[in-house]
């Protein structure tokens, strides 16, 4: 996967040039908003107790190297990963069992599934859902002669995050090719091998898309989008170059940022059969917005749910008329036992869950089939308990990862920790958890700007690409399908986890190789 000249990429440095590249990446991202606040190792939280400061994202000093058939592929495929994931999206009955299988050991699946069957009961008021995707992928190369392919690592339905600063990443690294790499010892002009990004205006594009499929009905208020969001939120910069891009390309559109704990202090839903959800701005309480559009950046784990009161809150908006993004039922469908379950091969008596979803291209469901690595429930059924002997296994745990149904970095398990976190468990907590054979991508080499400090080394490096997907769940109608841009974590090959708000991974932008 390495550049294919003669030259070592990336070049070597003088301590002057790297001295010369941090002072520029330093500005000019911060010029730029390529940037989060700073973690609490860096600042601790007395010093800066208004909340002023900011610092350069993790980033990498040159974009990696990354297969273009690989990259390609990642991008080809999109279109129809959004569509399989509307689909099971609004299989009900298909979501019912994975979450039937999980619900007695998994309190946080349980309690998501009890607020979709209370609103269910009710009736819902939307048939319309948005998701904002992104399908991450790492290279497999079984041999250094035969071709590199993608292997997916996971499917993210709620706060595919880091849109807005990839998008700021590309264009960081395209600066660099163009004014600072020229001027190196060995020089570097990577031109057309920086392929095109447009993360930020096209995830801008489905919220707007939602909103004026909401706005198309008669609404008695002005309506806005609600960004649901946590607080703090270290990765600011990132959900507000989306939110700017959607106020401001076009006709503005009011976009707030709502807290997840000020949800039931600053909405009410209205007293008609459409339940409309009313915001009332804390800054001028008299005035009244209709929410067209609720894009979650915060809700997908635990933590955001502290009491009853916040469970209270997300059944509120699921109830509401506004289109989310994402639904319960969507956000279900992101869960790793449907990973799982997907992946598990066909054979003459099983045919592969695929069909199921894709039944007008047979053609996609081999092609995204192809992008499946090997993934075991740890249940008791016969596939489950072989996976449980693997993960039990001190030598052939190395070769795995262990899952829980969650999003966000820092949750999974890897190679040989595998057995003893399990053995701290009850057998009975074993099945909420797949089982995930680690892809192994060819080696990368980079530098890491991370805090300041320069990490030089062999890499890793996770390709994103982002999906919109608009659709109705009454009339089964996809409105929208498209693909969105791309993102790259890159990390330290001696790191396991990759998330970058998490604190393991950096941004990156692709070379295509």
């Amino acid at each position: 996967m390495a550049p294919t000249t003669s030259e070592p990429y990336p070049p070597e440095l003088s301590s002057a040039e790297i001295d010369q590249l941090i002072f520029t990446i330093k500005d000019w991202t911060i010029a730029h908003g390529l940037a989060v606040r700073p973690p609490p190792a860096l600042v601790a939280t007395e010093n800066d107790p208004n909340v002023i400061l900011a610092t350069t994202a993790p980033v990498t000093i040159f974009p990696s190297p990354f297969p273009r058939v690989c990259f390609d592929q990642a991008r080809s495929i999109q279109v129809a990963y959004n569509n399989l994931y509307a689909s099971i999206a609004q299989d009900e009955t298909f979501l019912e069992e994975i979450v039937q299988e999980i619900l007695e050991v998994d309190e946080f699946i349980a309690e998501l599934w009890k607020v979709h069957l209370k609103v269910k009961e009710e009736g819902y008021s939307q048939s319309i859902s948005l998701g904002l995707f992104r399908s991450d992928y790492m290279v497999h190369q079984a041999t250094d002669d035969t071709q590199p392919v993608i292997k997916q690592v996971e499917f993210n339905t709620i706060a595919s995050s880091f849109g807005g600063l990839s998008l700021q990443t590309s264009k960081l690294h395209k600066y660099l090719s163009s004014i600072s790499y020229p001027l190196l010892q060995q020089p570097l002009n990577l031109g057309e091998e920086l392929p095109h990004n447009s993360s930020t205006s096209s995830l801008a594009s489905g919220i707007r898309t939602a909103f004026e499929a909401y706005s198309k009905g008669k609404t008695p208020h002005k309506c806005c989008v609600l960004f649901i969001v946590q607080d703090p939120e270290r990765n600011i910069f990132d959900q507000r170059h989306l939110e700017y891009e959607v106020q401001q390309n076009g006709s503005p559109i009011p976009v707030f940022r709502l807290p997840y704990s000020q949800i039931a202090a600053q909405t009410s839903l209205a007293s008609t059969p459409l339940r409309q959800l009313l915001f009332h701005p804390p800054n001028n309480p008299s005035q009244t917005f209709e929410a067209a559009v609720v894009y979650f950046r915060a809700g997908y784990g635990p933590s955001d749910y502290p009491d009853a009161s916040a469970w209270e809150a997300r059944y509120q908006i699921e109830r509401s008329h506004a289109i989310k993004c994402p639904s319960i039922l969507t956000q279900l469908a992101g869960a790793k036992k449907v990973q799982q379950v997907l992946a598990t091969p066909d054979d003459s008596s099983n045919p592969s869950i695929l069909s199921r979803f894709m039944t007008t291209s047979p053609s996609e469901t081999t092609v995204l089939s192809k992008t499946f690595t090997n993934i075991f429930p740890l249940d008791t059924t016969p596939s489950g308990l072989h996976a449980r002997k693997i993960a039990l296994d001190p030598e052939l745990c190395k070769g795995y990862v262990l899952k829980p149904q969650r999003e966000g970095g820092g949750n999974n398990i890897y190679r040989t920790a595998i057995p003893p976190f399990l053995n701290s468990l009850p057998e009975t907590h074993w099945k909420s958890y797949i089982l995930m054979e680690i892809i192994t991508p060819p080696p990368v080499h980079n530098t890491i700007l991370r805090n300041g400090l320069v990490e030089k080394g062999g890499v890793i490096c996770e390709l994103g690409i982002y999906g919109t997907c608009l659709w109705d769940c009454n009339t089964k109608e996809i409105l929208h399908n498209e693909e969105a841009g791309y993102l790259l974590r890159t990390k330290g090959d001696k790191s396991e986890e990759g998330g970058v708000a998490a604190g393991f991974g950096s941004m990156d932008s692709v070379r295509l190789v």
